[in-house]
């Protein structure tokens, strides 16, 4: 496909001029209210945080002129989150006046020096036919500090721009492969793409209470955090929960499962926005009777040993002979089981 000339010869300067479309069209169109794929509600529904346009009511619908990303370099309204303020995933994004298509949601994380690396691209959506605001289901990783861009796939799509003063976008042309890093092509004053996602945070754990539980497994765990709410795994350690239930937003009701060893693992919670990250407040103590090796122990020494690993001393079978130490005992050495466990032990020469 042949490039369009930006304008004229100049083509550093006709970039914005180019793109400055609300002018030459003159007329400000009031945007229609349709929404299209909206995720079906849930009875524990995840809050997001928006992040993009906060899509003011006037716009005109736009042609991208190249197939080349547009992404909002200044937002100046109350409440605009320019980048994700959050790590999570995009569950939702939206579009004003889209038509053609398809079109693809874009992450861009900023490098720090002017440029910007392409970490994700959503799948293909075609807008409905009318236009007005249309919304589509995405499950897109972000990390805080990201911006969102929108690729069209044909010079004849369009998006609608708003002009806002002290607002601006930029545009990369051509839209850059994921894992490059790229400096924009050029940016635009004084109008912004209306176009926004919802982010929906990663999950985080607080506290889990009772802290500890038996080895066997049954324990009923309260699970305190944020952003729980559709939660699709609870793990201890690496062992899925026996059963679990979202209760909230912040609460989670779990079964643990029995552990094959004494001591502390971490309880995690998975959604489609990531796994909690692994902090102190999130460990769970499995206690249990590690029954140790007593051979050749005296009786005494046993006892005390049973006691440091949480088991307890069963009946205690004497043969004849001086100065008994024990010589079997049952469960063997190494078993893990309940604690309070007893052991059997026989003693003698």
């Amino acid at each position: 496909m042949e490039c369009r000339q930006r304008h004229g010869d100049d083509a550093g300067a006709s970039s914005a001029a180019r793109h400055g479309m609300l002018g030459r069209l003159g007329v400000l169109v009031i945007a229609a209210t349709s929404a299209v794929g909206l995720l079906a509600a849930t009875a524990a529904q995840a809050s997001t945080i928006s992040v993009g346009s906060v899509l003011p009511p006037g716009s005109v619908a736009a042609e991208f002129k190249q197939v080349e990303t547009f992404f909002n370099t200044a937002l100046p309204e109350k409440g605009a989150n320019l980048t994700s303020p959050v790590s999570g995933a995009i569950v939702r994004w939206r579009i004003q006046d889209p038509e053609g298509g398809p079109f693809y949601l874009r992450v861009l994380r900023p490098n720090g020096s002017g440029g910007y690396m392409a970490v994700g691209t959503s799948n293909p959506v075609t807008p409905a036919a009318g236009g007005g605001l249309q919304t589509f289901t995405a499950n897109l990783p972000v990390k805080a500090g990201d911006l969102i861009g929108v690729d069209p796939t044909n010079t004849t799509d369009k998006i609608g721009i708003a002009e806002v003063p002290g607002a601006s976008y930029g545009f990369i042309f051509p839209p850059p492969f994921d894992g490059a890093t790229v400096a924009p092509s050029g940016t635009v004053a004084g109008q912004e793409v209306e176009l926004s996602a919802e982010v929906q945070p990663a999950p985080a754990i607080t506290a889990v209470a009772p802290e500890s539980g038996s080895v066997t497994g049954g324990t009923s765990i309260t699970i305190t955090g944020t952003d729980l709410a559709s939660a699709s795994a609870v793990k201890f350690g690496s062992v899925p929960a026996t059963s679990f239930k979202v209760e909230s937003e912040t609460q989670i009701t779990a079964i643990a499962p029995p552990s094959a060893t004494v001591g502390s693992v971490d309880v995690t919670a998975t959604t489609l926005a990531g796994t909690s990250p692994l902090v102190r407040g999130d460990r769970f103590f499995y206690e249990g009777c590690l029954v140790p090796k007593l051979k050749g122990k005296k009786v005494k020494a046993g006892k005390k040993a049973l006691g440091r690993a949480d088991c307890k001393v069963g009946t205690i079978k004497r043969r004849k002979g001086k100065h008994a130490k024990v010589i079997k005992q049952n469960p063997k050495p190494g078993k893990v089981l309940a604690p309070g466990t007893k052991v059997n032990l026989t003693v003698g020469k």
